[in-house]
């Protein structure tokens, strides 16, 4: 079966509630997917381990906020492949229940992400109180729940239509170019890798010698693998050792089997997270 014509009855885990960002992306990499909502991205994993999901779709990285380092980890210590790729163009919203009043909100609830992202917004109305909350949409949901006119949400326009709410102010966020990357994960046993993948996402450590990381990016660069992101995590337990994510261009499978080997001789561990097609949108050339 091509990656890109998986079976439409797909279960798809998401960390969040409907109406979320993430919700977005499952279904713009699989349309008919049924989404499975959890409250922590351990217990996405988790549902994907046990077969209680068929995949998950999880942020890896924004334009602005960085890389999401929680979720590199556990694609890591899990036995999960990445399979696809995508981009959402993250456009936020000021959401309240029928009858409120942009000049009456007095709080505004969102995850702390995108209530940084709205800052200008906040500052040009100072009477609104930003509160930190676990989700986006979880903040709509919420705010439905308790119908206080005098309270609003920043999030989706996918969470307002879900949850019944409507949107006082659209576009809030301070930089247009805020864009999400998220990777569609499948378990190890059924990741069938896309033809035309032309990207890989590894995970490796160094091996105790000056130099070692200098050589190991050598390698690749000797080769021709265009490096596109590097990011590194402590080891736990071992002060001062780091694991290193990396993603790269591939022409081939067989340039991406090659990169792993070079990478192999100068590593202690090398794993490979995934090959995907790379995304199209926000600068990318790839094919989503």
């Amino acid at each position: 079966m091509d990656v890109g014509e998986e079976r439409n009855s797909m279960k798809i885990a998401i960390q969040g509630e409907p109406g979320s960002f993430s919700h977005e992306a499952a279904l713009k990499l699989m349309p008919d997917a049924e989404i499975l909502p959890c409250a922590l991205s351990a217990e996405v994993f988790a549902a994907l381990d046990s077969g209680l999901a068929d995949a998950a779709a999880i942020p890896i990285e924004n334009s602005l906020a960085g890389s999401v380092l929680e979720h590199f980890d556990l694609l890591l210590h899990h036995d999960v492949k990445v399979v696809r790729e995508t981009l959402i163009r993250i456009r936020h919203n000021l959401i309240a229940v029928a009858g409120a009043k942009i000049g009456e909100i007095d709080r505004v609830y969102s995850h702390a992400v995108a209530l940084g992202q709205c800052r200008r917004f906040l500052a040009e109305h100072p009477a609104m109180k930003a509160v930190a909350f676990y989700d986006t949409a979880g903040s709509v949901k919420q705010l439905v729940s308790t119908r206080d006119t005098k309270a609003a949400a920043i999030a989706s326009e996918r969470a307002a239509a879900y949850y019944g709410a409507e949107i006082l102010a659209r576009g809030i966020e301070d930089d247009a170019e805020n864009y999400t990357r998220f990777f569609l994960v499948r378990r190890s046993a059924e990741a069938e890798t896309d033809p035309a993948a032309n990207k890989m996402s590894v995970a490796f450590t160094l091996e105790h010698k000056p130099g070692s990381l200098v050589a190991a990016l050598s390698a690749l660069s000797e080769m021709g693998t265009n490096l596109t992101a590097i990011e590194s995590r402590p080891v736990k337990g071992k002060p001062w050792e780091y694991i290193f994510y990396v993603d790269c261009k591939i022409d081939s499978s067989v340039e991406g089997t090659r990169a792993l080997e070079g990478l192999s001789a100068h590593c202690g561990m090398v794993k490979e997270l995934g090959r995907y097609r790379e995304a199209l949108g926000a600068g990318n050339t790839g094919a989503a």
